[in-house]
């Protein structure tokens, strides 16, 4: 039984360990499209919502999504699907895209704002931290306590 108040609080350790590398990994991939990815004029083809949460008591939350679609300088049509780009773009607009040419498919529409990744990133990194510090504490806290009532008497 004691195991247990080790195990999980490691395995959400690992899970936000996870979570950041991957945060990180897409902070830095967006980066990179925004500093060396070349530019094309891409068509939205597709604005919708989706929505998760809501029951019961709890919020909803509602992320937009635009399907936009262009041309590489090879000539290869790419067609991609980018979460909360901005509610002013509806569908049959033009828009700049930049990509990369190893890999068109993530391409992006965002404009370059280094600052807001930045602090988007740094904000996630810093509650994953905050996350994982609660999970120490609270081994740190169960082994104290399991140690206390397992030790003998005086």
């Amino acid at each position: 039984m004691e195991l247990l108040f080790y195990a999980v609080p490691l395995l959400m350790i690992t899970l936000f360990g996870f979570a950041a590398f991957l945060l990180v990994r897409r902070a830095r991939r967006i980066s990179r499209t925004w500093q060396q990815g070349l530019t094309a004029q891409a068509r939205c083809l597709r604005a919708y919502t989706t929505t998760r949460g809501g029951g019961g008591d709890s919020s909803v939350y509602t992320t937009l999504h635009h399907v936009y679609e262009f041309t590489t300088r090879e000539g290869r049509t790419v067609r991609f699907d980018e979460e909360n780009g901005p509610a002013t773009v509806l569908e049959g607009d033009f828009v700049t895209v930049r990509y990369l040419p190893e890999c068109p498919q993530r391409a992006t529409a965002l404009p370059p704002s280094r600052g807001k990744l930045a602090l988007g990133t740094g904000c996630g990194l810093a509650f994953l931290g905050v996350a994982t510090s609660f999970c120490i504490g609270f081994m740190i806290v169960a082994h104290a306590m399991f140690t206390e009532f397992t030790s003998p008497l005086p």
